[in-house]
């Protein structure tokens, strides 16, 4: 499908999750984050190849890690964060916490008008897990922004 430019159109983005265990990350965001699994494509070994999770209104696929998509587990991490905005951070925090994840940053009130924080879950990936408590403009923001570490979350 093309624009009136003859410019490919964007159809659909979602973020793809390579794995160590796609079982237990579907199990894990399922608990944690109430993700519905939509779809699920395993090969003959039983390893996932795909599957398609709904959380809210977004997608995300999780796949296991193989030998030409590694797990950010054996990259020493991932440089990308998940960023959800939901309706109570402590909660999914929490949820999140049960579920094995790590603090990387604690839910807090944050000076950009966030309540949040950033936890790790048990497979590597980020995720910036906040609620808005207070709408900033840019420029509201700007004079705020002497005050806060916006990479702190």
């Amino acid at each position: 499908m093309t624009n009136a430019t003859d410019t490919p159109t964007l159809t659909r983005l979602y973020a793809r999750l390579v794995v160590s265990d796609g079982p237990r990350a579907i199990d894990f965001y399922r608990t944690a984050l109430g993700a519905e699994e939509i779809e699920r494509y395993t090969s003959p070994e039983g390893k996932i190849v795909h599957a398609m999770l709904r959380l809210g209104g977004a997608d995300i696929a999780v796949k296991d890690a193989d030998g030409n998509d590694p797990a950010p587990d054996t990259l020493g991490g991932s440089p990308v964060i998940m960023a959800l905005d939901v309706s109570d951070a402590d909660a999914v925090a929490e949820a999140m916490l049960r579920g094995g994840a790590s603090v990387v940053y604690p839910v807090a009130d944050q000076d950009y008008g966030q309540r949040g924080g950033r936890l790790a879950d048990p497979f590597g990936h980020l995720w910036m897990i906040s609620r808005t408590i207070e709408e900033l403009t840019p420029q509201r923001y700007s004079t705020k922004a002497s005050r806060c570490n916006p990479s702190a979350v």
